[in-house]
């Protein structure tokens, strides 16, 4: 039974890699057409106003790096990054209400929180040697 767990998570791990792959290939191909469109940076000299959809555009692409490092390295902490990524991004480049601006910077700041709760936990069960614990029974 155990053999077969360890078959289940190889093929799991696989599958995971084999998708951040596809998300790697998806954003050079993004990155380098971004880069190659040269009416991109006309348009920023010629109409400042274009400026909102190229910073759109970067945005798009950070999340997409988040989002892969999410897919290689899963864990709280990264999630929680994309979240923070995914609001900032929204009351950047969406048109919104200061309603709405108030709501993301109070999501922001809960979400800042928490990760900072997160890390303070982890740091406190590496001292008292249970993390350590939890580990090798995971194994």
């Amino acid at each position: 039974m155990e053999r077969i767990k360890r078959i289940i998570q190889r093929i799991s791990e696989g599958l995971e890699l084999g998708a951040a792959g596809l998300v790697l290939a998806g954003i050079l191909f993004f990155a380098y057409g971004l880069v190659m469109k040269e009416n991109i940076f006309q348009n920023l000299l010629a109409e400042p106003s274009s400026f909102n959809h190229y910073l759109e555009l970067i945005l798009m692409l950070v999340i997409g790096l988040e989002f892969l490092q999410m897919l290689c390295r899963p864990n709280a902490d990264n999630v929680i990054e994309i979240l923070i990524f995914l609001v900032a991004r929204h009351m950047i480049v969406g048109t919104t209400t200061p309603l709405d601006d108030f709501v993301s910077v109070i999501s922001i700041c809960i979400l800042c929180a928490l990760r900072r709760y997160l890390h303070n936990m982890k740091e406190a069960e590496k001292k008292t040697g249970r993390f350590e614990d939890e580990e090798e029974e995971g194994e």
